[in-house]
């Protein structure tokens, strides 16, 4: 028996990327999937190329910072499998990357509230489900930037939100042992996904970066990006009752890249 047997996953930003890579090892091991994308053809993607191995999945449009959209979404997947074991906590954006004299408002607002409100709505509103069914796992994906690397000149929000994210998954996991619910923050930094479509680097944060020498090759380990993939075997384990002694705890996965600068 495949070791998530039985057990329902959602996963938020699951139409791609991470998210995808995640949605799919975690249906070849079994879980039901119901893929949470703000972008619902991406989704329905994803949903078909999992019942295409012959998973199970279920494809469900939201927006991560809006808390109606947050509950409706998990309401669904639980009314649809009767149950919520695994959430992976995964959606986010890059937003504007610029000096903080030249970050507005609006620009501030949306990269927290689509990271860090996001994922405190995602957990929040899985609370009740995953403590009716006697505990659970829930990751999120966090980064090296805010948690291990603070050189990235122009990255002030996205950076604040992930180092919210990890003392909110810290705060949640302590709450949360006496319900048998664990919480992980997974931390990637290179890999090959395509959030570089939200990133929006202004001039002048191309003015005011920092020079940072690497030796060659600018991820020890392997020289280049990882792959979602590579993430996925991280959250499958993280999943399972492989790592049941395991919460409150950041977990990094990035060939030591953030230790060249760290």
């Amino acid at each position: 028996m495949e070791e998530l047997e039985g057990k329902v996953a959602i996963v938020t930003g699951g139409g791609s990327g991470i998210g995808k890579g995640a949605a799919l090892k975690l249906a070849e091991h079994g879980a039901k999937i119901a893929i949470v994308d703000r972008d619902s053809q991406r989704a329905e993607r994803a949903r078909e190329e999992i019942e295409r191995m012959g998973g199970e999945a279920l494809a469900l449009e939201a927006d991560v910072a809006s808390e109606a959209s947050v509950r409706s979404a998990i309401e669904q997947a639980v009314l649809r499998w009767g149950r919520l074991d695994v959430v992976f906590a995964n959606a986010g954006i890059n937003g504007t990357w610029t000096p903080i004299e030249h970050l507005t408002e609006e620009d501030w607002d949306s990269t927290i509230n689509i990271n860090l409100k996001g994922t405190f709505l995602t957990l929040k509103h899985a609370i009740p489900h995953l403590k009716r069914q006697g505990g659970g796992s829930v990751i999120f994906t966090s980064s090296v930037n805010g948690n291990r690397i603070f050189s990235n000149i122009g990255a002030s929000a996205y950076s604040t939100s992930k180092a919210g994210q990890t003392a909110l998954m810290q705060m949640a996991a302590l709450e949360l042992a006496e319900h048998r619910i664990r919480v992980n923050a997974i931390c990637p930094g290179a890999i090959r996904t395509n959030i570089g479509e939200n990133t929006n680097r202004t001039p002048e944060a191309e003015e005011a970066q920092i020079p940072v020498e690497y030796p060659d090759g600018a991820i020890p380990l392997t020289h280049g990006p990882g792959t979602p993939e590579q993430v996925a075997e991280l959250v499958l384990f993280l999943a399972s009752p492989r790592s049941s002694l395991i919460t409150g705890t950041k977990v990094y996965i990035d060939g030591a890249e953030s230790l060249l600068i760290g």
